[in-house]
């Protein structure tokens, strides 16, 4: 036949120390010595027959198929067949075994005593609030079950892992949802008090459902005693924090633009902000007359006069009301253009709206615009008309010219701003209104100018802007103030202009700038020193420093006020007349000590009087308390310090916290903030960062294109189970395991049936493991230097890849695992070990040797693979421990009765020691092996053979190394490294020289060539000589020679006589 290279590596040592984790050795049973392993397995009975095993693709091997079809093997030596026997389903159930294991678990407080048992130190992930405001999403599940993998694998690590689940409970959204629930009488009669109760009621209601939706998902944390933001001791401590920041002089008011939702009346942080793609707003491009020139530009400019104009762009034209001055670049050049419109041009705005002319174009007489000298070409282009160029000069020469205002003709200056001006696009002077932006804020603050805001807190013009009052800025109004620039000839061109432009996102509608008086953070005076404790905590993945850096370098101060009822009030007391506000240690030290009796509500319900300390009474009349609360990013970053400062057991910093991207903006930074200001340290040692999820084709999702996927519906099924089948939690969790969390993830149907199909295999394992130890006692265990090579190599094996294991769960890289466990337990164990192993334990006899060393093993990899896999599946492991044929006892000696009360596998160097010569000779068998059953495949085709037992196997190579051990192994004394039951045929023969190979009677051959090498290896296939063995299948010239048991091999003929045959079976 052809030569065939083999490119399949089964087991290899390149598959198991050259790719890492991915594909290497997986679960290791953990003790230095086969003495270890007597001492922690005590046997019990717990079993009973179950025959169906894990199905294979591969060739039938004898007694395992003659036992599921109850053929040949119905025969008198049936009983002497040791079938595997478990109480162990192949089905989960897990729709009813989950939350019965759950229970259990509850029931027995196992996650709170192994967490007080534990003496290898502490461990704290600290919990990222999520908002009880709805249904959990699958970016909910994914959050926790990571968080989960993490705490359940530090459990079994020897750590006091502490994990204090939390709520966020204040905000717009939940008091959005309360009104949501209320007709517009209810709302009238609403008052403050009666809101809080509602939303209150409400956020604790959504705590209930959401933490029941958490435990299904199997995530162990101390439910019993929750940290909720509207806790009054939690309160009390978020008020500690602010009053610090405040004693700091970190904190203070002002006036100041800020993002504000109209459609929520209330200022917004940045982190309540999102940018849609496809938002068109209304650009301008507007002119602004000249009336006075500086003393640096009068040479310049004069003779422009009086036809001179400022060109500005603006994508915002309601802020037109607000400008107070036109800001220059002073570095740039800038040029005076003349207007001049080409003969056979015609000026007509189309009808579809998409770009309009203002007058100022129709006009006989042109005035001279001012321009960035490099945009002149641009805006001729994209104004259809030639502009001439008359005088060049630099931006500083034009500093304090004066032009009048459009709308109102007051006579503002011209401006130097700063780098935000460029040649990039508009024209290279910025209509400036520092009510309404921030660098526009920055810049009047320079030039003292006026900060002018007339728009009220709907979002609508007030009367300060005269003509536009109540119109909509966003809507009517910006009509009007472009329609009326149009009247006055100032209109140059308007145009829509596609950007990416702030939303609120809760309420899904645009946002503006708009200075109002706020409550600011002032983060300059603690900006540095937050850069210096970003630098000294582990970040998941380590661009995530990079991330958080530019936004604390850019981030300008935090408005913490917002104007809603529902949350936590600045503690803050205004004069009547002057409205200075009275905030000091004595007054906050005051109404922190009554908010921790009687909650935040009694801002609300008790008098000044009574809100102010003793020193003050007398003047209680004089003040008026405020009603501006936090911003809730504010509630969630004092979680340091409401919880981990507070609660018994807990310190600061916490080794780990774990949320979505966005949280570099959110709470990761409102935590790092509030931390570094106040104590001066990061509060956290470490941050994982991970993505969001989309569906399978990559698409965000949407109730309405109807791609989302919702974790109660993968766990208990949907409605049409053949649709939507119930899962269960592990699958859940196993693809949370599979997938890179530091990026984007993907889920779906056709995702979920592959871990479907995954973890049905992995329990197939699981379950061939306990059936096979069902008779399993520890003073079976065969020592280690007395085991066949075949299984110190498995033992070596098995330890390379828990060690892997291990390194990737250190370093959190749970994908690694995934892929370890799918390679090493569902595919290599099974078509090697596992088959191999069969012919031993089943018809090798029950006290055999042979049968005594495979379980010995078969026991180790059990206690390893159970443990290894526990924190990602945490009820197949429970459930697989709940069915141990046996007890496993811990170092102390104590039983362990649940899977997380035993520990981690400790590292066996034994095994571990396996010697280089050996594991690079087995990994060449396995490739010759690999080769060996294409030949055999080959002859099974052509009808030669039906199972591979009917086969014999010739091999020779000229390798006098290989051939030597291969010919040790053909004659070995122990049956399970014997070369023919290693390749499950009933012969094998190695030839020494090809001249010695029988002509025509070997009809199937192939070839391997030696990985890395040139050395060739013939392989050839016959049938087997000698007759069938009745019990095992195997062929053999002596069947026949034993005339009591005439059907039998000499081995099996050994066997019956050690294992009678049961009286009613001979009878039949």
């Amino acid at each position: 036949m052809a030569t065939k290279i083999s490119s399949c590596k089964v087991l290899s040592q390149r598959n198991c120390l050259h790719r890492g984790a991915t594909c290497v050795g997986l679960f290791n049973f953990r003790g230095s010595s086969a003495v270890k392993i007597a001492n922690r397995l005590t046997y019990c009975t717990r079993t009973s027959g179950v025959h169906d095993l894990p199905s294979s693709k591969r060739r039938s091997r004898g007694p395992v198929m003659a036992a599921k079809k109850g053929t040949e093997q119905d025969g008198k030596y049936k009983d002497t067949v040791n079938l595997p026997k478990t109480t162990f389903g192949m089905r989960a159930n897990s729709v009813v075994r989950e939350p019965e294991l759950q229970k259990l678990w509850e029931d027995n407080q196992v996650f709170k005593r192994v967490a007080e048992r534990n003496d290898g130190g502490t461990f704290i992930l600290h919990d990222g609030p999520p908002y009880a405001n709805g249904d959990l999403h699958i970016g909910h599940a994914l959050n926790k079950i990571l968080k989960d993998i993490i705490n359940k694998y530090k459990l079994l690590q020897n750590h006091e892992v502490h994990y204090i689940p939390g709520w966020d409970c204040h905000g717009l959204p939940i008091e959005l949802k309360v009104l949501q629930s209320m007709n517009q009488e209810s709302r009238k009669e609403l008052t403050p008090l009666k809101l809080r109760a509602k939303a209150a009621k409400f956020a604790k209601e959504t705590v209930k459902n959401q933490m029941a939706s958490f435990k299904r998902y199997g995530v162990w944390a101390s439910w019993e005693k929750p940290y909720l933001t509207l806790d009054p001791a939690y309160e009390a401590a978020q008020i500690e924090v602010f009053g610090q920041m405040a004693l700091k002089e970190y904190i203070y008011r002002g006036r100041k633009p800020v993002h504000w939702s109209p459609s929520s009346r209330t200022a917004l942080a940045e982190a309540e902000l999102e940018y849609p793609e496809g938002h068109v707003s209304k650009s301008i491009y507007a002119s602004f007359r000249v009336v006075e020139l500086s003393s640096t530009s009068y040479s310049l400019l004069e003779e422009f006069l009086p036809d001179l104009r400022l060109a500005i762009w603006t994508t915002t034209p309601w802020t037109i009301p607000a400008n107070a001055a036109v800001a220059v670049n002073a570095k740039l050049n800038y040029s005076v253009v003349e207007l001049l419109l080409p003969e056979e041009a015609v000026l007509v705005s189309p009808s579809n709206g998409k770009k309009r002319f203002g007058r100022i174009l129709g006009e006989l007489k042109k005035p001279y615009l001012l321009v960035a000298t490099d945009l002149v070409e641009t805006l001729e282009e994209k104004w259809g008309v030639k502009l001439l160029v008359k005088r060049t000069f630099l931006g500083s020469d034009i500093e304090n010219c004066k032009y009048s205002h459009p709308i109102d003709k007051r006579e503002c200056p011209v401006v130097v701003g700063g780098d935000y001006i460029t040649t990039e696009s508009g024209t290279g002077l910025v209509h400036t209104a520092p009510g309404h932006g921030q660098e526009d804020y920055v810049t009047g603050l320079k030039y003292k100018l006026p900060i002018l805001s007339p728009v009220d807190d709907d979002g609508k013009f007030t009367a300060e802007a005269g003509q536009f009052c109540g119109l909509d800025v966003l809507g009517d109004g910006n009509v009007a103030v472009v329609n009326y620039l149009d009247e006055c000839s100032s209109l140059v061109i308007e145009e829509p202009y596609r950007h990416k432009y702030p939303y609120d996102w809760r309420t899904k509608k645009p946002t503006i700038f708009r200075a109002t008086e706020q409550w600011f953070a002032s983060v300059e005076g603690f900006r540095q020193a937050a850069l210096d404790a970003i630098s000294k905590v582990m970040w998941i993945p380590a661009q995530a420093e990079n991330r958080i850096c530019t936004m604390t370098v850019s981030r300008s101060d935090w408005c913490i006020s917002r104007q809603r009822t529902w949350g936590v009030p600045i503690p803050v007391f205004y004069h009547k007349v002057s409205k200075e506000p009275l905030m000091n240690q004595e007054t906050i030290n005051h109404i922190k000590s009554i908010v921790s009796q009687k909650g935040s509500d009694a801002w609300w319900y008790m008098t000044v009087e009574e809100l102010l300390p003793e020193s003050y009474r007398d003047k209680a009349s004089e003040y008026e308390k405020g009603f501006d609360t936090m911003d809730v990013w504010f509630d969630s970053g004092s979680s340091w310090a409401a919880v981990l400062q507070k609660r018994e057991g807990l310190s600061l910093p916490a080794d780990l916290y774990l949320e979505g991207s966005d949280q570099h903006r959110g709470w990761f930074q409102s935590s790092l903030l509030t931390s570094v200001a106040t104590r001066g340290i990061a509060p956290y040692s470490g941050v994982i960062t991970h993505g969001f999820v989309l569906d399978e084709k990559g698409l965000k999702m949407s109730k309405s294109v109807g791609n989302v996927v919702d974790p109660r519906i993968v766990i208990e099924g949907g409605k049409n189970q053949k649709e939507s089948p119930a899962y269960g939690a592990d699958v859940l969790r196993l693809w949370v395991s599979s997938v890179d969390y530091t990026g984007d993830m993907l889920i779906g149907g056709q995702i979920l049936r592959q871990m479907s199909d995954i973890y049905r295999k992995l329990r197939g394992t699981l379950r061939y493991l306990l059936g096979n130890l069902n008779d399993w006692k520890a003073e079976n265990t065969v020592s280690y230097n007395d085991l066949p090579m075949i299984d110190r190599h498995a033992l070596f094996q098995l330890e390379t890849v828990v060690k892997n294991i291990t390194e990737s769960y250190d370093k959190y890289q749970f994908f690694k695992i995934f892929q370890t466990i799918q390679r090493f337990v569902i595919v290599d164990l099974s078509n090697f070990y596992f088959d191999v192993a069969k012919d031993r334990l089943y018809t090798g006899g029950l006290t055999s040797f042979t049968r005594k060393s495979c379980q010995t093993v078969l026991a180790a990899h059990l206690l390893s693979i159970v443990r290894v896999i526990a924190p990602i599946l945490p009820h197949l492991a429970e459930d697989v421990w709940q069915n141990l044929p046996f007890q496993f006892s811990n170092d102390d000696g104590s039983i362990a009765k649940f899977v997380f009360e035993s520990s981690w596998p400790a590292l066996n160097e034994q095994w571990l020691a396996f010697p280089d010569e050996e594991v690079q000779f087995w990994s060449t068998f396995l490739e010759l092996r690999t080769e060996v059953n294409k030949v055999l495949e080959l002859a099974r085709t052509e009808k030669l053979i039906g199972s591979s037992l009917e086969a014999k196997v010739y091999i020779h190579t000229p390798d006098a190394s290989l051939s030597n051990r291969l010919h040790e192994m053909c004659e070995a004394e122990i049956d399970a490294d014997s070369l023919h039951h290693l390749f499950i045929t009933s012969q094998a023969e190695i030839i020494s020289c090809m001249e010695d190979i029988p002509s025509g009677k070997i009809p199937y051959t192939g070839e391997y060539v030696v990985q890395g090498s040139d050395k060739k290896v013939w392989i050839g296939v016959s049938r087997a000589q000698g007759s069938k063995c009745e019990r095992c299948w195997n062929y053999s010239t002596q069947v026949g020679s034993f005339t009591e048991h005439p059907t039998l091999c000499p081995r099996c003929y050994n066997v019956v006589g050690v294992q009678p045959i049961p009286e009613l079976a001979a009878a039949t």
